[in-house]
């Protein structure tokens, strides 16, 4: 077991303006295509609910995270997506906490102030890695059995450890439903509307993209953000709080890897190829499960009826309605954290 210590949390305060349209993205010139290795300057900012981060070495990672509630009190790990980061569970965390949940909420890889152990490794984020990254992440903290809950790729992850180590999962909350994959199915072509919907897949799948996007990471994510979450009304200062976590010196490498690995156009490492023979079967998940949906999410998901068949235990759906979008935790924290709370009690 690695000891956990405890670090100032700190955020860069950047300007974030208005993308006037999809296509200012490509207009850039051409970037390096290999990993930075120096962290971007910081400044000192508020630490916000979630307190002061601890850092905690778990595999090939220094993972910084939050942590809240009583030292002993039944786990909960949330996870956050792209691109956004662990304060989409600024609201959600102390309500749990409160509950008596001892709540961590880690970076992932590419986010904020987790960092690489290593120059040398790759700057991989195919499914397997970043679940085997919860994995070591509890390892690391000596938690045997954890509830996770998780959206976009926090639910991905979720999913995965769900289906692959229910050993090690006491209960899954998953947004959008089962998000397990594999390139083979990656590779096949969806109806124009659904293709429409991924246009960033396809756009990271050239120079011209990883190189807009390198450029214009904060402008890109607000971008996201409101197609994701059309009718969210966040203001500067919670979206500039988490575009902050973009600024990590791996986060190019890693959101381009993640999504040309989807179309089968990056390659995995070998270490984690027999993770993703076993996913590519589309594993069912046993654990008890509480999947949700908002109303408004204007990101690409897949229908509640096509997957609810893959979670063979207890099992819930909802629907939670109000105009909430992609974020889920963030846009609707008390449902969420109900849900956690729930999920438990199946």
């Amino acid at each position: 077991m690695t000891r956990a210590t405890t670090v100032p949390h700190r955020f860069n305060v950047l300007g974030a303006s208005l993308l006037a349209c999809l296509f200012q993205l490509g207009l850039v010139g051409s970037a390096a295509a290999a990993p930075s290795t120096t962290a971007p300057a910081a400044a000192a900012t508020p630490q916000g609910a979630l307190g002061a981060l601890k850092h905690v070495r778990a595999g090939v990672l220094d993972v910084a995270y939050a942590e809240l509630g009583p030292a002993k009190g039944p786990v909960v790990i949330l996870l956050h997506g792209w691109p956004y980061d662990i304060h989409s569970y600024d609201d959600v965390a102390p309500l749990l906490a409160a509950k008596g949940y001892r709540v961590l909420v880690p970076f992932a890889r590419g986010y904020g102030d987790t960092r690489f152990l290593s120059s040398g490794t790759p700057r991989n984020a195919e499914p397997a890695a970043l679940a085997q990254d919860v994995i070591d992440f509890m390892d690391a903290l000596g938690i045997k059995r954890a509830g996770l809950a998780g959206f976009d790729w926090g639910a991905r992850s979720a999913n995965i450890v769900a289906a692959l180590w229910p050993e090690r999962v006491r209960s899954l909350v998953s947004v959008s439903g089962y998000l397990i994959s594999s390139q083979a199915a990656g590779s096949a072509p969806l109806p124009p509307k659904a293709e429409l919907q991924w246009w960033y897949q396809f756009y990271f799948a050239t120079d011209r993209g990883r190189d807009g996007y390198d450029k214009n990471r904060h402008d890109f994510a607000r971008l996201i953000w409101q197609l994701a979450s059309p009718q969210w009304k966040f203001d500067d200062a919670t979206f500039a709080r988490s575009a902050a976590a973009l600024d990590n010196p791996d986060q190019v490498a890693i959101a381009i890897h993640n999504y040309r690995w989807r179309l089968g156009l990056a390659e995995g490492e070998a270490k984690y190829a027999p993770l993703e023979q076993r996913l590519a079967g589309l594993p069912n998940i046993e654990v008890p499960t509480i999947t949700m949906e908002g109303d408004a999410n204007g990101a690409p998901h897949p229908t509640a009826e096509s997957y609810a068949k893959r979670f063979t235990g207890k099992y819930e759906y909802r629907l939670i309605s109000g105009g909430i979008g992609h974020n889920l935790p963030q846009e609707s924290p008390q449902a969420f954290a109900q849900a956690v709370i729930d999920v438990d009690h199946l």
